[in-house]
């Protein structure tokens, strides 16, 4: 798939964050997991607790120095199906640490809307950010992968999943997508924010950062 096509069909990224974690975003980046935890120093089996086993709930992680932070659950993922829908040997430990590598944003905020009104998540509040897409794939091309399923969910059929289905941009070939993701971390995710915003469930929207100019101009890497 073409760069330029690719943003130009989603102009806009959307990633939804634990409720009020912007400032530490803000200052260490947009992380996947295993950047996460590589920041907060989680290792043994704790780690292994987080980054390859199911998580029914999100978890709680503390540092001395960079205070606290929150991984989120895998709800959707269901666990007890989740062998079934493998490929290429991967057992689901394997598919957990692939997942937890990535930082994932959805293409469409039609996509976004249905996360956070799903049940388990309805009833609180998130925080919201949306990207500029031309200008996440100038910055980190060689670092985005595409997928054409729910990676992280298994509530619908169950789709097949394996090495092959996080792509790199040259190499999709189809033309669905559902979701764009990088791999390790987005850390000038500041820099390529449109605008950041905290969702209540009662339908209020507060802003929280929003540039004053707005990043659609026409990427020198793909002019």
């Amino acid at each position: 798939m073409d760069p330029a096509k690719l943003a130009a069909r989603f102009p806009r990224l959307f990633h939804m964050a634990h409720f009020d974690s912007w400032p530490s975003i803000e200052q260490h980046g947009l992380l996947s997991t295993s950047a996460l935890l590589d920041l907060f120093e989680v290792r043994g089996a704790e780690r292994d607790r987080i980054e390859a086993q199911w998580r029914g709930d999100s978890i709680r992680i503390e540092h001395p120095k960079h205070g606290a932070a929150v991984v989120r659950d895998q709800l959707p993922l269901r666990h007890d199906h989740l062998a079934r829908c493998l490929t290429d040997g991967l057992s689901p430990a394997d598919w957990y640490r692939i997942l937890n590598q990535h930082v994932f944003f959805w293409v469409d905020e039609s996509q976004l809307e249905v996360l956070i009104n799903a049940r388990a998540y309805r009833a609180l509040p998130q925080t919201v950010l949306v990207l500029d897409t031309s200008s996440l794939l100038e910055r980190h091309l060689a670092d985005v992968r595409l997928s054409s399923i729910n990676s992280g969910s298994i509530l619908r059929g169950g789709a097949m999943r394996g090495p092959s289905t996080f792509r790199l941009v040259a190499e999709h070939d189809k033309y669905r997508v559902v979701e764009l993701c990088v791999v390790g971390s987005v850390p000038d995710v500041r820099d390529l924010a449109v605008r950041v915003e905290h969702r209540w469930p009662d339908g209020r929207l507060d802003s929280v950062y929003e540039r004053e100019t707005v990043l659609g101009r026409k990427s020198k890497a793909f002019a």
